[in-house]
């Protein structure tokens, strides 16, 4: 498989989600909806509050024990690799100047978790991303969450604990995360149709995209997956959509038909999902990370509401 391993270090992480160990991050994709701020930098690697996407995603997959994590690149993702990468220059320039509190802030470069990098070669689509992991699984079931979303504030979401729980117990192929979507937003995500009501529910379709008054739901998938390795042999059998691209959605489908047991797994009210896709969704986001920041945080409410002239009490 391309790529090389990345850092490890530290103690092993608390919750090992039992044999599924692995993920997969796509992060290949061009950001144009956010240019001209992704034209030299991954939108991944946006700040938000205090840290880039990205690291909200890797922080979260490490407190669930994820050991090994590929990153599905693409050209002019280098700085992913850099951030992830121990730099012990940093490290030195800090003590010597007296900053060693700001320490903390890079104690994310000792999770116990190693990386590795593989490329995207061509932009055919989240599925086909999925597909370029394939020598790096095996024929082991895995995690797959998307670069650019991150679930829950400050990233305290145990969705994935949850998944794979619902995985093994049930002997699932594909476990999906979702969210309710107002009825008009449905045409912009994959949508459930699912056999059964609650919290986990079986599905029994999953449509990418659809119309709004073909919606089966307003259930969309939320930016996690659990597999099983079957998922790459569905993902080869998958014709291009209209545009071209392998869609994942079609390959979860294809399991379904084929008689596989596929489950959603509903996000709790807690658990927003921040989707880096576009600029209002990044102002927002920034906007209730900022908000939420424990040290300056009630400064710059104080300065919103001075700007939207709010009056105090």
């Amino acid at each position: 498989m391309p790529g090389a391993p990345g850092s490890e270090a530290g103690p092993a992480a608390p919750g090992l989600i039992m044999d599924i160990d692995i993920a997969v991050v796509p992060v290949a994709g061009l950001g144009t909806r956010l240019l001209p701020a992704t034209k030299s930098q991954p939108k991944e690697m946006l700040p938000v509050g205090r840290k880039p996407v990205v690291q909200y995603v890797v922080e979260e997959l490490a407190r669930v024990g994820v050991k090994q994590l590929l990153f599905v690149t693409g050209p002019g993702k280098t700085s992913i690799e850099n951030h992830f990468d121990l730099n012990p220059e940093l490290i030195q320039t800090l003590r010597e100047t007296g900053k060693e509190e700001l320490l903390q802030e890079l104690a994310f470069e000792r999770a116990a978790v190693q990386f590795f990098y593989t490329r995207q070669r061509q932009l055919l689509g989240l599925g086909h991303a999925v597909l370029c992991a394939r020598s790096f699984v095996g024929r082991r079931p895995f995690i797959v969450a998307l670069g650019d979303s991150i679930i829950g504030m400050h990233a305290e979401s145990d969705v994935v604990r949850r998944m794979a729980r619902c995985f093994l117990e049930r002997d699932a192929l594909a476990v999906v995360a979702f969210e309710e979507v107002p009825r008009d937003e449905v045409v912009h995500y994959g949508i459930a149709a699912p056999r059964s009501a609650g919290d986990v529910f079986e599905i029994g379709d999953v449509v990418e995209k659809p119309a709004r008054e073909e919606a089966p739901s307003t259930l969309a998938i939320a930016a996690r997956y659990v597999f099983s390795p079957e998922i790459f042999d569905a993902l080869e059998r998958t014709p291009p959509s209209k545009g071209g691209e392998i869609q994942l959605t079609d390959a979860i489908r294809t399991l379904i038909q084929e008689g596989g047991r596929a489950y959603g797994v509903r996000l709790k009210a807690d658990e927003p999902r921040y989707d880096i896709g576009n600029i209002d969704a990044y102002f927002r986001a920034f906007v209730e990370f900022a908000l939420a920041d424990s040290r300056h945080g009630a400064a710059i409410r104080r300065h919103l509401e001075t700007l939207l002239h709010v009056p105090h009490p």
